[in-house]
């Protein structure tokens, strides 16, 4: 009889007994992480065969770039879509967008802010929208956001038009999860290089670019996505951009937001709203917007795009954004809303409700202690 403490000296020997029972398994070890290949083995002879498969882990190659700056050579994974993984810059579904805007419901958040619930083709307003789209004019007068001098609409506006219109889109595809400051230095440094020409933008690599562009958000795959844009617009348009919404939705990266500012500004074409995360978040907090047949609030900045479409006259749908972008980013903010300052807060229904908390938690336990 072999005691506890003679088990690590005969566990070698005990091997090929262990193997052959039936539910035993055998103590993994240092020494059997070592990879096996996928070949039938058998143990013990007469013992019934059966094949062992083990993941090999590879050392993972990745590509470096040298650049001649302090920019770091990592980001966010690659998605598995063609998109840029943003809350602005969903996967475009045309079909599900028709699809949404035909649905025959709209209720808002508030009961208090919707005039009625129109069932057909045609849908009622929100109750007071005119006053609060006012009152958020008369706060947006001074023109103090960062969108009021460095948004994209500002891009190239001392360029031709073709060249203009080419930095326009050069600067929505930048815009994503970027400050409109970042966003602004780096179509600065673009502009000086002589980089806001497709032809250019092709002649030159995509560490140069990415170094260029940093710290925008995805600077690398914006890089290359730049790139791209600049030979398919050199290749089809001459180096100038597509006219018509559908082109300008199949270029890489480019997402729905994007295409339609770069049809109103570029183009003068508008053909609908330029929903961003401060419109999509504004919207909602407003109660005018909701997912079709509920109160609750809509998923996307698509499906904000499609409820305003709706019932905002169309005058509004170019303006709307650069105001509701720069009330978004001086008193409507994302986090801590500044609702005392707001002229409007008596008619929000979301006034007050998101309390700010200065103290975080854990750093009050500290404290306590």
């Amino acid at each position: 009889m072999l005691f506890p403490h003679c088990l690590a000296c005969c566990r070698i020997s005990l091997v090929p007994f262990l193997s052959t029972r039936k539910g035993l398994k055998m103590p993994s070890s240092r020494a059997m992480s070592r990879p096996l290949s996928s070949k039938t083995v058998t143990s013990v002879p007469g013992a019934p065969k059966f094949p062992i498969r083990a993941r090999v882990r590879r050392n993972s190659r990745r590509r470096m770039v040298e650049v001649t700056m302090d920019v770091p050579g990592r980001e966010a994974p690659e998605p598995k879509s063609d998109r840029l993984p943003d809350i602005e810059e969903f996967v475009y579904n045309p079909v599900q967008a028709s699809e949404s805007s035909k649905s025959g419901i709209i209720a808002y958040i508030d009961t208090k802010m919707v005039k009625s619930i129109s069932i057909g083709s045609k849908v009622e307003m929100p109750a007071n929208w005119e006053i609060v789209l006012d009152g958020i004019k008369k706060m947006r007068f001074s023109g103090n956001a960062p969108v009021d001098s460095k948004g994209c609409e500002k891009a190239g506006r001392f360029l031709p038009p073709k060249e203009r219109r080419f930095a326009v889109l050069v600067s929505s595809l930048l815009s994503s999860q970027t400050k409109d400051e970042v966003n602004h230095g780096a179509m600065q440094r673009l502009s000086e290089n002589g980089l806001l020409d497709a032809a250019a933008i092709i002649e030159t690599d995509e560490a140069t670019i990415a170094k260029l562009i940093y710290p925008v958000g995805f600077y690398l795959r914006k890089a290359k996505y730049m790139k791209k844009v600049a030979e398919v617009c050199l290749a089809k348009y001459g180096g100038d951009i597509p006219n018509s919404l559908d082109d300008l939705l199949s270029l890489p990266g480019v997402g729905p937001k994007m295409a339609y500012l770069v049809m109103n500004v570029a183009w003068n074409n508008v053909q609908g709203i330029c929903v961003d995360t401060h419109v999509h978040r504004i919207s909602n907090r407003l109660g005018w917007v909701s997912q079709p047949g509920t109160m609750q609030k809509t998923r996307s900045p698509e499906e904000t795009r499609v409820c305003l479409q709706k019932w905002l006259p169309k005058k509004e749908w170019d303006p709307i954004n650069p105001l509701l972008v720069g009330f978004g980013q001086t008193v409507c903010t994302p986090l801590r809303p500044k609702c005392n300052i707001c002229s409007v807060n008596n008619l929000c229904p979301s006034a007050f409700k998101e309390s700010p908390n200065p103290t975080p938690k854990s750093s009050k336990k500290l404290r306590d202690k």
